[in-house]
């Protein structure tokens, strides 16, 4: 019998190896079920959150529910359960599993009818947690030809529908290169698929503000907060010519640029104390 799970917390290594909280319970992956009719599986309609583990917790938890209630909110989607209820499935999964280096929440709005109009049922919710992604210690990133629409529905909305970064980013990796780096329609420097980007501009270290289509990133607001930073509209061409820059998130935290398109950058003391700064708070805490 298809069951349709309410609350679902998933291991991401392999599926039917993985222990699944569904509803409260513990099960095996291959016991554990969403339904094919799935708003975020058949159109994308849902949000999610990524944080890393650290110390045995999921980082900056206040951080970023904050954020996935104000996506949420962005999409119309209204979700019963409490912050301390996902703080509880999260907790119980982590330690239900083992190599939890990775945690992500996706809330969708639940089962629908095919196209575009939802269902009255209750959302969807999937937390997963999975082994630490090991990056290289820095990026090479090249600008699309696409723009982000920084007036669109989903502007600062960290949503499923991720068909776009899908597609920038298989560009970048067929120039060798491990993101690809979106400026907004005016032309100003945006994000990354998954980043926020930081650049130096004549001794200043800049982010684009989140006007500019940007998603508020958790590690971004963190390096706002201990870094001198300011948020600035960068033409692209700026940031293509640009001596140093970092991306930033949750789980690259703080990770220099070393190419952008063709050119060759050497990380530079800015990166170096953002990403020293942000070090030493996440050993202080695990929910600034």
């Amino acid at each position: 019998m298809w069951h349709q799970p309410r609350v679902v917390v998933c291991h991401a290594l392999t599926v039917n190896a993985a222990r699944w909280w569904i509803n409260g319970v513990i099960v095996e992956g291959r016991d554990a079920a969403v339904p094919v009719n799935d708003h975020g599986l058949t159109v994308g309609d849902g949000c999610f959150e990524t944080t890393t583990v650290v110390r045995g917790e999921a980082f900056a938890m206040r951080r970023h529910l904050a954020r996935l209630r104000q996506s949420l909110s962005g999409l119309g989607i209204t979700l019963e359960l409490s912050d301390d209820e996902l703080r509880q499935a999260t907790a119980d999964t982590i330690a239900a599993n083992e190599a939890a280096g990775v945690v992500r929440l996706t809330v969708t709005a639940g089962p629908g009818p095919l196209g575009s109009g939802r269902g009255d049922g209750e959302p969807t919710v999937i937390v997963g947690v999975g082994p630490t992604r090991p990056w290289p210690p820095t990026a090479a990133v090249v600008t699309v030809p696409w723009p982000r629409n920084e007036r669109g529905a989903l502007a600062g909305v960290k949503s499923t529908s991720y068909a776009e970064n899908v597609i920038a980013l298989a560009y970048a990796h067929e120039r060798d290169a491990s993101e690809a780096i979106f400026a907004n329609t005016l032309g100003a420097l945006c994000e990354g698929t998954g980043t926020n980007v930081f650049v130096n501009v004549d001794g200043r270290l800049i982010t684009p503000p989140l006007r500019s289509g940007c998603l508020a990133g958790v590690t971004r607001a963190l390096v706002l907060e201990t870094s001198e930073v300011e948020q600035a509209d960068v033409s692209i061409e700026v940031f293509e010519q640009a001596d140093e820059a970092f991306l930033t998130s949750s789980t690259r935290n703080v990770m220099p640029i070393a190419r952008i398109n063709d050119r060759v950058l050497q990380p530079g003391p800015l990166s170096e104390a953002a990403s020293q700064r942000l070090a030493a708070l996440m050993a202080e805490t695990t929910d600034p």
